[in-house]
């Protein structure tokens, strides 16, 4: 019996994460074939990858046929998952997203503020393409999404694409589990967070170790300095009074929101000094496609961490596996609400714990948002609707919104210049826009 993976943006470096994930489940979850789909200007990386991860299956003596190419819909034929991690215009593209906001003292990152909207907008066509080949050509398949800002794109393909086998997936929740497990001293397969909220803005609400609530001892923790934080954001802690007025775990992605200045500061500092992120990816994505080309090299390198996609293979390998057997285990991932938070419409995509069956996940109920943060939950939900909106119709009014109303830009004036000078750095990436001449 056949089992097809395809992996849309084959070429991304983090593809020996996902390849190392499906050898390591490979009893239970028997992968045959594994597709490895990208683009035109993609092609050198995707034979670099395609060379390791058929190296890494080899040593591993598994009956696993890897192939890749450039033909999308080929590659479709036949699949039973497929998933994507892409970036559309590549790390050129996210280094504008950060190099623009930045030189206009905004938030410079790649999934949040200025960027963030314009890596949807971007994504947003090009997703809805994929998900219109994967309904025609492999209707029963699974899209897990891991394309960031993840619940946006998963939004967009729910509510708006007509397959609806999607499901978002990030690896921050994960990596809080871990980071959890580790200051109490536990298996990480004990832990099990209660999370709350919104992709990039989800909280820990409860911490439940082998049953026993250890909430209040992971909050005081917090106070003293724990790190959730991956490689591509750096921690600048909690003050003691934040964590007791919460009474909530926050993700790192948080410090954007709540720790504006100081991250500002620090990213304007860096920026000078070595200059953004997706430089300093670039850069260590050079070195790593250099290890790839090893032809000895036959397993995934420690390098890939500092990647910042940690855990990536265990998030995304750890759904498939139990979607494929119905295991009926808690995981969390980016799915429609269907009632678990009241507060928020029932279509809403959130982030929370799900049980994960053979027929997708069902969303557990949390009940209603914590009084402390659901207005700023509301705001972001509202945000994410807008760049949906923009997204798909490509009007400028429709996106102006979306940017004056992200809580890291809410400028009159800002919101016009950043959306002008974005619209024109990324035109070529923007179809909805152009076509429609806004």
């Amino acid at each position: 019996m056949s089992l097809k993976l395809v992996i849309i943006g084959g070429g991304s470096s983090y593809t020996p994460e996902i390849i190392e994930g499906i050898i390591r489940r490979h009893q239970s979850f028997p992968v045959t074939d594994i597709v490895l789909v990208d683009v035109k200007e993609g092609k050198e990386k995707l034979e670099i990858v395609g060379e390791l991860s058929k190296r890494m299956i080899e040593k591993q003596h598994l009956s696993i046929n890897l192939s890749w190419t450039l033909d999308r819909k080929m590659a479709l034929r036949g699949a039973d998952f497929v998933s994507t991690q892409i970036r559309v215009g590549g790390l050129a593209a996210r280094e504008k997203d950060e190099r623009i906001p930045l030189r206009h003292g905004f938030i410079g990152q790649e999934t949040n503020g200025a960027g963030g909207i314009f890596k949807a907008l971007r994504t947003i066509p090009v997703m809805m393409e994929l998900a219109e080949d994967v309904h025609s050509i492999c209707p029963e398949a699974w899209i897990v999404n891991f394309t960031n800002p993840a619940g946006i794109i998963t939004e967009t393909l729910l509510k708006h694409s007509p397959h609806k086998k999607v499901i978002g997936v990030c690896n921050i929740p994960f990596n809080m589990r871990q980071s959890t497990a580790e200051i109490l001293n536990v298996n990480p397969d004990t832990v099990q967070i209660e999370f709350v909220g919104l992709n990039h803005f989800v909280f820990g609400s409860k911490v439940n170790v082998s049953g026993k609530d250890r909430t209040a001892e992971v909050l005081e923790k917090l106070r003293q300095g724990l790190d959730y934080s991956p490689a591509n954001i750096v921690n600048l802690g909690w003050s003691k009074t934040f964590i007791e007025a919460v009474g909530l775990l926050p993700n790192p992605y948080h410090q954007y929101y709540f720790q504006t200045k100081e991250v500002l500061k620090k990213d304007m500092k860096a920026f000078k000094e070595n200059g953004t992120r997706a430089e300093v990816v670039q850069q260590l994505e050079t070195s790593l496609f250099n290890i790839y080309r090893d032809p000895d090299l036959r397993e995934k390198p420690k390098q890939l961490e500092e990647r910042g996609g940690a855990f990536y293979s265990d998030v995304a390998c750890s759904l498939m596996d139990s979607i494929y057997n119905n295991r009926r285990d808690v995981q969390t991932v980016n799915t429609m609400n269907n009632g678990a938070i009241p507060d928020l419409p029932h279509d809403a995509i959130i982030e929370v714990n799900a049980l994960i069956t053979g027929d997708g996940p069902i969303p557990i109920a949390v009940g209603q948002l914590p009084a402390q943060v659901k207005g700023m939950i509301y705001e972001m939900k509202a945000f994410e609707e807008l760049v949906v909106r923009a997204g798909l119709t490509g009007n400028y009014n429709d996106a102006y919104t979306a940017m004056l109303m992200n809580p890291l830009v809410r400028e009159e004036e800002g919101s016009k210049l950043l959306l002008d000078e974005l619209l024109e750095a990324h035109k070529a990436y923007l179809p909805q826009f152009n076509s429609r001449g806004n």
